[in-house]
């Protein structure tokens, strides 16, 4: 694998990362609880889970079976409804004396990892861009040179993830009211693209063959 491909990766790799999407939108609502740390830690593992999927060659025989994608990207649409849902019901702000669930790290964790693991949109990003930048031809073997581009790509995201969840807590921090838009916000962003992925589903499902 030459420094020239490994280099093009990472700016595709940050290009997406830098996007908000849903990742962000949990980040934001960890780093307004005072969670940063577990939900990244679980976020990252999301991602180096999608990274070991496609490494191992899983992601090929997925893409071959719509009806293994079409399950998992309903999967995947669900839990960001059900996640922005909770969130708009009970929005997160600063506060003196947070419940034992804020408290929890593994369920912080746990939802972190559904975040990003369950996120089609990125297992499909990786199984399309992963590939084209490595070399069958390389000393190295396939699964390893995917391997280090995943690894580049979850470190951009712990860099970026980090600076989300605690500049959120940073900025918002002494402003509840302000927090608290924001976290609707960051909800309704979840309900949105969870929305937006099983609308297509569905338009995807009911079109006639061929068409």
């Amino acid at each position: 694998m030459q420094m020239s491909s490994l280099a093009a990766f990472w700016v595709l790799s940050f290009l997406f990362v830098i996007t908000p999407g849903a990742d962000w939108a949990y980040a934001i609502s960890a780093g307004l609880r005072g969670r940063v740390t577990p939900a990244i830690v679980g976020m990252l593992f999301g991602h180096l889970a999608a990274t070991a999927v496609v490494a191992a060659g899983v992601g090929t025989l997925l893409a071959g079976a719509p009806v293994a994608l079409t399950v998992l990207t309903v999967a995947g649409a669900t839990y960001l409804v059900w996640l922005g849902v909770g969130t708009l019901r009970k929005p997160s702000a600063p506060i003196a004396g947070e419940d034992p669930a804020a408290r929890s790290w593994a369920r912080w964790a746990a939802k972190g990892a559904g975040v990003s693991g369950l996120n089609p949109k990125v297992f499909l990003l990786f199984l399309a861009l992963l590939p084209q930048f490595t070399d069958p031809s390389a000393s190295w073997p396939l699964w390893w040179q995917i391997g280090v581009l995943g690894s580049v790509h979850t470190a951009s995201c712990a860099v970026v993830y980090t600076i989300v969840g605690v500049g959120a807590r940073t900025v918002l921090g002494a402003r509840p009211r302000a927090a608290r838009i924001v976290t609707r916000l960051s909800g309704a962003a979840m309900i949105g693209i969870g929305a937006f992925l099983l609308v297509e589903q569905l338009i995807h499902v009911t079109r006639p063959a061929g068409a």
